[in-house]
């Protein structure tokens, strides 16, 4: 027992040395903390970030407007904790405004982009707080500019984060239960359970992976939950070969021996001796595993066959935006794209850390 806590102690130090691996480790737990509270950080905290002003559309980071905020007159009952973590179901509309007006208890004012002064638009007071000019008229600020939809791009991007992590980490999560499970059994028991589990990772490998998710895509049918299932269900063969190489290697080991003479069952000399010696690798390729879900999920979501919109994906996003390179505003892909990129490189750098920091050899 102490061995295995100075071999661990041992590895954390050297991990702590890697300084990307540091770095990575840091950025990604920044990432997973403002995914899970996105709607606290983002400024639109509407349901998916989907509050529409067509008139500001795509307009450049750092845009600032005028804007009247509507008070929803239609507002239904909505938990604090949904309010929180789903978003705001009943948002106030936004009007993005050149000037305005006051005369009486009538408000007039001129909508962005409107250059005509005589068509100006009148909203009533009286149906509303006396405060309300204080309060709902005010300027704007979109630190991303805006979609071609005048949503905000900030606010769509950190939403957008919860899909990547959450594609990652339960793709992962199938591809580590069926990984294992196949892994193991094909590499302690070897002959035709070998050969059939083979024979299965192979077919499996033989299909290109985009291919054979849109496949299982196209038959669960489109939306959130498929592309986990799609995802995982293409990721497991590779844990399933690193599992089984080093249950083959561990097998003839004088401690599984040992178990065996002890009349352990086959199953528990797998479970409590083998698997725990072949974590070390499978830990490395899940991180791999991870960068290489969020990279499929942006392909599908890209594909149009992800998550469906409104739904807030980095991959969709590029979809949407990809003509406006050549129109001058390349900021609107490029933007997603270095988000893709980020925690992409970000799994793949703490991969590296840890697999060097895991190294039994060194």
């Amino acid at each position: 027992m102490k061995e295995n806590s100075s071999l661990q102690s041992l590895a954390l130090q050297k991990f702590k040395k890697n300084l990307w691996g540091v770095l990575s480790f840091w950025f990604i737990v920044l990432c997973l903390f403002v995914g899970i509270f996105a709607y606290f950080f983002a400024p639109d905290a509407s349901e998916n970030a989907n509050s529409m002003a067509l008139s500001i559309h795509s307009k450049s980071p750092g845009f600032s407007v005028q804007v009247i905020e509507l008070p929803n007159l239609n507002k239904g009952e909505q938990s604090w904790l949904s309010r929180s973590f789903l978003g705001n179901e009943y948002p106030n509309e936004i009007i993005p405004i050149t000037s305005y007006r006051v005369e009486g208890a009538k408000l007039f004012y001129q909508d962005y982009g409107v250059e005509d002064p005589s068509l100006e638009n009148e909203l009533n007071l009286n149906k509303y707080n006396p405060d309300f000019i204080s309060k709902n008229i005010y300027t704007k600020t979109f630190w991303l500019g805006t979609d071609k939809y005048g949503r905000d791009l900030l606010s769509r991007m950190l939403i957008g984060l919860r899909i990547s992590f959450s594609v990652g980490f339960i793709s992962v999560f199938i591809s580590l239960l069926l990984g294992i499970f196949f892994g193991s059994i094909s590499g302690y028991y070897g002959g035709k359970i070998d050969a059939a589990v083979m024979w299965l990772i192979n077919v499996t490998w033989s299909i290109p992976t985009l291919l054979l998710v849109i496949a299982i895509t196209l038959a669960l049918g489109k939306g959130f939950w498929q592309v986990f299932i799609a995802v995982g269900l293409t990721m497991w063969v590779e844990v399933a070969r690193v599992v089984r190489g080093q249950v083959m290697s561990l097998k003839s080991s004088q401690f599984v021996t040992a178990a065996r003479a002890l009349g352990f069952k086959n199953q528990r000399i797998i479970i409590k001796h083998i698997l725990p010696n072949v974590l070390a690798p499978v830990i490395v390729i899940s991180a791999a595993n991870f960068a290489a879900a969020i990279l499929i999920e942006s392909g599908l979501s890209f594909l149009g066959i992800g998550a469906q919109p409104p739904t807030p994906s980095w991959g969709a996003m590029i979809k949407d935006h990809y003509s406006y390179i050549i129109l001058g505003k390349a900021y609107l892909a490029i933007i997603p794209g270095l988000g893709i990129m980020s925690l992409v490189m970000a799994f793949m750098l703490i991969g590296n850390a840890l697999r060097d920091a895991l190294d039994v050899k060194s």
